[in-house]
């Protein structure tokens, strides 16, 4: 079953006789002319649907339409951000492996890269990556097999070097994978870059509106598995009837062999109606990726100037080589989060949370509506002070994810809020 999708970059039209949206397939079972067609599916996943557990027709559409818009050849949907981080790695490593990445990244992927991956036997090498090349290429191992980072920090807002530790992955054989929830494929497309993998939570910007959890890993279909590093995709599958995935499937290796290993034991995948909802958000994912940068940059001004304001962090306004790799990959904006540090620490960062009116206190981002965190007190409370500071987080940072209100009421909030610090 194919459904066609109308591509935001394609500018496709469907037929007067098509759907004009894409249909909500809500079905686990797939109906088959003969037992041996279905053992046919089974010998090769790509010829039909098997089981929606593996793969659904509206789910099916919106992976399509994510590929596209990164640049990929091929996406796997998944029941979060967290279970996409997990199943990008866990397609590479296996006991006994590592990998490395950057402390800059959010709260709950740090806790599965230190704590949950090393008690399956998976290390997590921490680099610094303001350290130079040679420093970080002695993080490598004979084991090492993958890098990883995300586009945009959260919340520390730190822009990663996409191309830089591209390379430094490639010489050593193996591949990077990006994390690109904040900026989004409108903003930057990791793969353009050198990236192999990118993932995204699509609970943020890509869906926009807090109605639905979900994940996404895309394959560039540009890394060569067959370089002897990564022996899982050139021996047989002894637990998918001996599939040599790199011989059967080509530059899809990874991507496949990702739904039907790891999906098929993990199940880890949406409904119909979660990729129909999801649809909704990417058909205004470029409108409101604008006026999300648009407002954010007014309310990072105006916190700048504020007296009650230690500091302010948004990339754009950044210095130095932050701002050189600003420019570089984010030449269009850099989201709607600003995060910022109130004169006073926790105490006053607190209360000027529970000031807010306008703004939601809320463990969620990158919506429509202005929302607002502290992150050492809810999504980074697991880490230690020197793993906050190795994040870039202060006890007393705010997360503020700059909706699309009317910007000066969202301004008229931040000051009311301010005035009773």
């Amino acid at each position: 079953m194919k459904i066609e999708t109308q591509c935001i970059h394609e500018g496709y039209h469907p037929k007067n006789s098509e759907p004009r949206v894409v249909p909500i397939v809500q079905s686990t079972t797939y109906v088959y002319d003969s037992t041996e067609a279905i053992a046919d599916v089974f010998d090769d996943p790509t010829k039909s649907l098997i089981y929606s557990r593996f793969e659904n027709p509206t789910v099916m559409a919106v992976e399509d339409k994510i590929a596209a818009l990164e640049g990929g050849i091929g996406a796997m949907c998944t029941s979060s951000g967290q279970a996409a981080s997990l199943l990008s790695i866990l397609n590479i490593c296996k006991a006994g492996d590592s990998f490395i990445s950057t402390p800059q990244i959010y709260g709950g992927t740090i806790n599965l890269f230190a704590f949950t991956f090393k008690r399956l036997g998976i290390e997590c090498i921490f680099v610094d990556p303001e350290a130079s090349d040679e420093e970080i290429e002695k993080a490598f191992k004979p084991n090492t097999r993958l890098v990883f980072g995300e586009t945009i920090a959260n919340p520390a807002l730190y822009v990663f070097d996409i191309e830089r530790f591209a390379n430094i992955a490639h010489k050593h054989g193996v591949p990077l994978i990006v994390d690109n929830t904040f900026a989004t494929p409108i903003l930057c497309r990791p793969i353009e870059h050198g990236a192999d993998i990118v993932i995204h939570s699509t609970s943020k910007y890509m869906d926009g509106h807090a109605v639905q959890v979900g994940g996404v890993i895309v394959d560039s279909g540009k890394f060569d598995w067959t370089n002897g590093n990564f022996p899982e995709f050139t021996e047989p599958d002894e637990s998918y009837h001996g599939t040599i995935y790199t011989k059967a499937y080509g530059k899809a290796a990874y991507i496949i062999k990702a739904r039907m290993q790891l999906m098929r034991d993990f199940g880890t995948y949406p409904a119909g109606t979660s990729a129909f909802y999801l649809n909704l958000g990417l058909e205004t994912l470029a409108l409101r990726m604008k006026q999300y940068c648009e407002n954010a940059r007014v309310v990072a001004k105006f916190l700048a100037e504020s007296d009650k304001i230690e500091s302010v962090t948004y990339p754009e306004f950044a210095t130095g080589e932050q701002k050189r790799l600003c420019d570089k990959y984010l030449p269009d904006g850099c989201s709607g989060v600003v995060t910022f540090t109130i004169k006073g620490g926790r105490t006053n960062a607190v209360k000027f949370m529970d000031s807010l009116e306008l703004a939601s206190n809320v463990v969620h981002v990158a919506d429509i509506r202005t929302c607002v965190l502290h992150p050492a007190s809810a999504t980074h409370r697991q880490l230690t002070d020197e793993q906050l500071v190795a994040a870039g987080i202060n006890p007393g940072l705010v997360r503020f994810s700059v909706g699309l209100e009317n910007v000066d009421d969202i301004i008229a909030d931040i000051k009311q809020a301010l005035d009773k610090v």
